[in-house]
């Protein structure tokens, strides 16, 4: 469709300007009615922070998010900008998005005076009507608001003239939306020059005053930690925002499965199949849900979601690197691939102990809880009782990453009662599906005192009990 290219056309068209806000508001509103959610790709916030955030932007309010780390506020921000019209009229030429009917500008003021109806409009996508700024203690007004550009002076003009600015990252996203990530961050002199352009509509570069009614949706985003003890929102900026909502890490297991499933990027290659049971993904998922929960751990830094997607990509590469030495074509996680998380957890995980290794004891313990509490829930004990005779009966069973998937798919004859669990475990009956399946049963059971294990290294031999 041809849009209209100059003023004269564009008041033809019938087009209306509103404010950001409101036209945040009227497309919230369509997407609500539509049955969408208003942020996309997020997953766990239905019935708590999106409810909030829809409540916000339908009252036409500024926004702090306010979460620990990995809880997705900057993908939530991002994402704001679909309730943006797609595309937006400006005077040509203007550095700030100058509103064709109400130019705000000394260029597109001059340019609508002397051209009228005949002024050139530029449309811009709703792509460039985003803008953010991480809060670093180097963050200057400069940067934000804009500073006297020494180019433009040099070519003869004063610097009491307008023209001689270049302008800051907030006036540039003029008519559109500003972020400022981790906000108590900014150093408070910065946070008094921000509320200046946001409140009164007042700035002073250099000692020259000039008048900036921006038209801006503000939203911020900070950390519990920061915003109470590193440093503060100025008392003025915080009563700019008029919602703070509070973000969360997913409520369930179930949840932070679907975040994982969601995220992790997975291992493609040429010649291989790979397949991650859901009891696998549940036990990586659990292994988060038990971190949150557990004393050991310094719950005040939080237990990113990201622990959870390098988990499952870690253990996807482990069981690659596995299949790929044992010249196997099917990968399939096993119990036995959980010892790979150390290097993906580490790192992760701010464990309240000054006791030397420690840190690995409280990580064992937590995949052991893990990887138990995922046996409960799926496996039955009654359908497990002659598997637990067969051991007792004498057998035994290794397992390692050393041991192929044929060898474990083997043991089926011995072991008829364990067809009914893997039916239910959804796996199917290739030898790595198998190998997964029997290595998540062994170790349940010997969790749940019903075998014995002994553990040297990668390798672990299962026994019975007697």
């Amino acid at each position: 469709m041809t849009r209209p290219g100059t003023l004269g056309e564009l008041r033809s068209s019938g087009w209306l300007s509103r404010p950001v806000k409101h036209e945040v508001r009227d497309n919230v509103i369509r997407r609500i009615a539509d049955g969408k959610p208003i942020v996309d790709g997020v997953v766990g916030y239905d019935n708590t922070v999106l409810p909030q955030l829809e409540n916000a932007f339908l009252a036409a309010h500024d926004v702090i998010l306010l979460g620990e780390r990995g809880q997705a506020k900057t993908r939530m921000i991002r994402s704001l900008v679909e309730l943006l019209d797609e595309w937006m009229p400006v005077v040509a030429g203007s550095e700030i998005n100058d509103d064709p009917y109400s130019p705000v500008s000394h260029h597109a003021r001059v340019l609508v005076a002397e051209r009228g109806d005949e002024t050139p409009i530029e449309w811009v996508h709703r792509s460039r009507r985003f803008g953010e700024k991480l809060a670093t203690p180097d963050t200057s007004i400069a940067d934000l608001i804009g500073e006297v550009d020494p180019i433009k002076v040099a070519e003869g003009r004063y610097l009491s003239d307008e023209l001689t600015i270049h302008y800051g990252l907030v006036p540039r996203t003029n008519r559109g939306i500003f972020s400022i990530n981790e906000l108590p961050d900014l150093a408070e002199r910065i946070q008094v020059g921000l509320l200046n352009v946001l409140e009164e509509r007042d700035v002073q570069i250099r000692g020259y005053k000039i008048r900036l009614p921006l038209d801006l949706m503000l939203v911020a985003s900070a950390n519990p930690e920061d915003y109470t003890n590193r440093g503060r929102i100025i008392t003025p900026l915080k009563d700019r925002f008029g919602a703070q909502i509070r973000t969360h890490y997913p409520l369930d297991v179930e949840i932070e499965m679907d975040v994982v499933e969601q995220e992790a990027t997975p291992v493609q290659a040429d010649g291989l199949a790979v397949s991650v049971p859901p009891f696998m993904t549940e036990i990586v998922a659990e292994i988060s849900q038990q971190a949150r929960r557990s004393p050991h751990v310094n719950q005040h830094s939080g237990v990113s979601v990201r622990l959870s997607i390098t988990n499952y990509e870690t253990l996807v590469a482990n069981a690659t690197r596995r299949a790929l030495r044992g010249g196997e074509h099917e990968v399939v996680p096993r119990v036995s691939d959980l010892e790979a998380l150390v290097s993906s957890t580490a790192g992760k995980l701010e464990f309240d102990t000054v006791e030397d290794g420690r840190e690995e004891q409280v990580l064992d313990r937590i995949v052991k809880s893990a990887t138990l509490d995922t046996f409960r829930a799926r496996c039955r004990p009654e359908q497990l009782t002659e598997v637990v005779a067969a051991f007792e009966n004498g057998l035994v069973v290794n397992t390692g990453a050393d041991i192929g998937s044929a060898e474990y798919a083997n043991l089926l004859p011995q072991l008829p009662g364990l067809r009914d669990t893997l039916t239910e475990l959804e796996v199917g009956e290739t030898p790595a599906a198998v190998a997964s399946a029997l290595e998540f049963v062994l170790e349940g059971l010997h969790l749940s005192k019903r075998l014995n294990k002994d553990a040297v290294g990668a390798r672990a031999t299962y026994r019975g009990r007697g």
